[in-house]
């Protein structure tokens, strides 16, 4: 361990980060190491050694680089991802996918209560149910959902910093786990019984893409890139001028940043600019998102466990009751483990995370994952503001 984390500075982050993604995927291009990256693939090993940079000390746990990234590399990756989308065939999917999604919002907003029924008792701190409360907000649509119920239910920040760690630490290592299941879910959905036709209609159109493709030319860059970088800042200064909707706060001006590179992206999806994707624009947003997974995993100190080991079960505990809800549904639906996944991460990571997952089960899917999480950040003011008052009755009666 460090005394002090030896890249600090922000471009020393970003390059070291790049050099790890640049290295695990060109120790995939070797046969030899064909076995390893099968059962662990290369998003696996983006998301782990940042964490485990971290928690070394190598890296910060906490950064100005990592909101950064946040900000920029989500939009302008999810604006290519949008313009090179099958938005009717994708659409196809749209019933299952919020069912999966509601399931899991479900799965939070019963576990919640249960889980301080369960330990409330046991924490020293008499107002931990207002660190809950917030954190059901995190688990149902991301982190701004989290800040909004920790202004509505005015949790103090000395009661908070618990539960961020267990937002990261049980969020984000569920995460892992559902990228490490990606491998197996062929074996789930066999098990499972589920209907896949859909999915593999869109697969099936994704290869003849594929089967598109020519060599990238800087014209294709330059395109590539400039329109992307003109929609991530343009979308940002745009939402900075509209009104935040709510109270609490529905649409914050990120919300609205990722709406409006979205609907801009799936809108240029029917122009000609969706002929990038022959190009490799795709891969390019893919690139920034693995990027992006990177500072996801660098926040996930595996040391900082050790200081609220009870609030971390119980976190653990909550999500499995939310993982319970969703096996059920997917059971009930016959639903593939991509739904699954999908819709897990709509609630426990929002629109940042929703998509990282999706596009490692299915290339195709990221913008389902996407638009999962969208709605995730809105649904999630109101189921959580629901579970934090379910938490409240429960603390109440202990």
């Amino acid at each position: 361990m460090f005394a002090s984390p030896l890249f600090s500075e922000p471009m020393a982050i970003i390059a070291l980060f790049s050099a790890v993604l640049g290295l695990v995927f060109w120790l995939d291009s070797f046969e030899r190491f064909e076995p390893l990256f099968k059962y662990l693939p290369p998003v696996i090993w983006a998301y782990f050694v940042p964490m485990l940079l971290t928690t070394a000390g190598l890296t910060p746990a906490e950064s100005p680089v990592y909101d950064w990234m946040s900000a920029y590399l989500l939009p302008f990756s999810l604006f290519l991802l949008m313009i090179t989308v099958d938005l009717k065939a994708i659409l196809r999917l749209g019933p299952m996918a919020l069912f999966m999604m509601c399931a899991g919002t479900l799965g939070i907003i019963v576990g919640g209560p249960v889980v301080f029924a369960l330990f409330g008792p046991f924490f020293e701190d008499p107002v931990a149910w207002k660190g809950f409360a917030a954190l059901s907000g995190s688990w149902i649509g991301g982190t701004a959902n989290m800040v909004a119920m920790k202004q509505s239910f005015g949790t103090p920040d000395s009661t908070l910093g618990p539960l961020l760690v267990v937002d990261v630490v049980a969020g984000y290592g569920w995460m892992g786990v559902l990228i490490f299941l990606s491998a197996y879910q062929a074996h789930f959905d066999n098990w499972m019984e589920a209907d896949t036709t859909a999915m593999d209609r869109l697969n099936k159109k994704m290869k003849n893409a594929k089967d598109q493709r020519r060599p990238v030319t800087l014209r294709d860059f330059a395109v590539m890139i400039g329109i992307a970088l003109a929609a991530t800042v343009g979308a940002k200064a745009i939402a900075d001028l509209l009104p935040q909707l709510g109270d609490p706060t529905v649409i914050t001006t990120s919300t609205w940043a990722i709406l409006l590179v979205v609907t801009g992206g799936l809108l240029l999806s029917f122009t000609p600019l969706q002929s990038m994707e022959d190009a490799g624009a795709s891969r390019l947003g893919y690139f920034a998102l693995y990027l992006l997974l990177t500072s996801i995993g660098a926040k996930a100190d595996l040391a900082a466990v050790l200081d609220v080991p009870l609030y971390l079960l119980a976190g653990i505990v909550w999500i499995l009751i939310h993982i319970a809800f969703l096996m059920a549904a997917a059971r009930m639906v016959k639903a593939p483990l991509f739904f699954v996944a999908t819709g897990s991460m709509a609630n426990v990571g929002g629109a940042a995370s929703a998509p990282i997952v999706a596009g490692v089960y299915l290339p195709a899917m990221a913008p389902v994952g996407l638009l999962m999480g969208v709605a995730g950040y809105i649904l999630g003011i109101y189921a959580a503001l629901g579970c934090g008052w379910l938490i409240s009755m429960v603390a109440v009666g202990l």
